[in-house]
């Protein structure tokens, strides 16, 4: 089964709002590149939930992918964030996913200490000028952050 890191601003959707919520949709992807991994995932995939532009940047918990991936209604919409003036009804380039609550954990795992474990070198959270939302995990790299999460 594939792994992901899913970014979001905790103000917008955090952990906790999925855990309360139980699912929600993931919208508001604007990068080619993390488009396509929306796309590419597997209903029941798992994914790391990582709360970006905050206080304390990391991964927060994990959601799990739910259905198939369906346009993004922000792309259509003029008060959203995510508006895209160039998308229509009959041609909207931006997906969305529904996603559900797995697990919080007890404490965000920070950047940092993602950064400075051994076997995390090629993750492209870590890579630098990587701004993805959306990115794979490997399975090692799905370990090892789960372990740091765990202690």
């Amino acid at each position: 089964m594939p792994y992901w890191l899913m970014k979001s601003e905790p103000d917008e959707l955090s952990i906790h709002d999925l855990k309360r919520l139980a699912k929600a949709r993931w919208d508001g992807v604007r990068n080619y590149q993390a488009r396509n991994f929306v796309r590419s995932m597997q209903p029941g995939d798992q994914f790391f939930f990582y709360h970006s532009s905050c206080p304390q940047p990391g991964v927060a918990g994990i959601g799990q992918i739910e259905g198939e991936p369906y346009p993004d209604p922000t792309a259509l919409d003029p008060q959203s964030p995510y508006h895209d003036a160039k998308a229509s009804a009959e041609k909207n380039p931006w997906s969305a996913r529904d996603v559900s609550f797995v697990e919080a954990f007890r404490e965000v795992l920070p950047l940092g200490a993602i950064k400075a474990a051994a076997g995390l070198e090629e993750l492209a959270l870590v890579q630098r000028g990587s701004r993805l939302s959306v990115m794979p995990v490997t399975d090692e790299q799905w370990n090892i952050i789960l372990g740091l999460a765990k202690r």
